[in-house]
């Protein structure tokens, strides 16, 4: 069965190495030591090397070799967004640029005080929606829903050489408690986003094709976001250049408790954004639930 372990690799000595490159030299001198550490991890991490080597062959339906070549490609640009995210929240917002697509639905959203739930995917950058949400969330009424299950050591490290973001955190929470901070956002009229893209191991999912093969995704932001008279948008933050970032939010069509049909919805966007984007499909994991034997 497809499980994610809800922990991210990485050592905090890795992080500092990337931060003192970022803060004393330049973004692009922590993409040049990237290059090793994305080598690395092609020659050596042999199980996520596994599943992002099927999605290329079997889902994307590239070929043997430059399926191959992609693995390290993914590496790479996964890397970027963790190096880029650490920039912006070390002070270096404005080496970068941005783009904003349909975001004018968000601040119709907030203006209107209608409330809302957002649904975004582990594709592109999403670590650094929070840096977009500021620019037009003054009132912080964006909740973001996420695990706290990231290595102690290394949070507390990069919360020491960075800012503290605004954005407010609904963390899940073994006693459930969770289902109720996400009941009074959303009575209060604000934005409630969600990752629609990975289910932790015991809870509901609902299965759907993604890519041309059945994969399981989390029943709760779906369930939810069918039950409650409430718009719902899909958002992604993309990599577009190296100091590029493109973000985009598409209102949802929603059909009262069809969770299915949503849900539906929603791995038609993440097959769309994936057409743009191949590289940045970052669940390094056995996602279809397949034993990875492409060849």
């Amino acid at each position: 069965m497809a499980k994610w372990s809800g922990k991210s690799k990485g050592t905090v000595l890795g992080y500092k190495i990337f931060i003192f490159f970022i803060k004393n030299v330049s973004v692009r001198a922590a993409y040049l030591v990237l290059f090793f550490v994305a080598s690395y991890y092609t020659l050596f991490s042999w199980k996520s090397g596994k599943a992002i080597y099927y999605y290329f062959r079997r889902r994307l339906h590239y070929p043997l070799l430059k399926s191959f070549i992609s693995i390290y490609k993914s590496y790479y640009v996964f890397g970027q967004t963790l190096i880029d995210k650490s920039a912006i929240s070390a002070g270096l917002r404005d080496q970068f640029t941005y783009e904003f697509d349909g975001v004018e639905k968000l601040k119709e959203l907030l203006h209107n005080k209608n409330g809302g739930i957002l649904i975004s995917a582990h594709v592109g950058n999403f670590e650094i929606a929070e840096f977009f949400f500021k620019e037009i969330d003054e009132n912080s009424e964006i909740n973001l829903v996420t695990t706290d299950q990231e290595h102690t050591a290394i949070k507390d490290y990069l919360e020491s050489v960075t800012s503290k973001s605004r954005i407010k955190l609904i963390l899940i929470k073994d006693d459930l408690s969770h289902i109720y901070e996400i009941n009074n956002a959303l009575s209060n009229k604000e934005l409630v986003c969600f990752t629609g893209d990975r289910y932790f191991e015991g809870t509901k999912y609902l299965e759907m094709e993604l890519l041309g093969k059945t994969a399981k995704f989390p029943a709760g932001p779906f369930l939810l976001a069918s039950k409650l008279n409430t718009p719902v948008a899909f958002v992604y933050v993309m990599k577009e250049t190296n100091k590029h970032y493109h973000l985009y939010t598409k209102m949802a069509t929603v059909k009262k408790r069809d969770a299915i049909f949503l849900l539906q919805e929603y791995t038609k966007s993440v097959e769309w954004i994936l057409s743009r984007y191949p590289y940045q499909w970052f669940n390094y994991f056995d996602f279809w639930d397949t034993n990875t034997s492409a060849k």
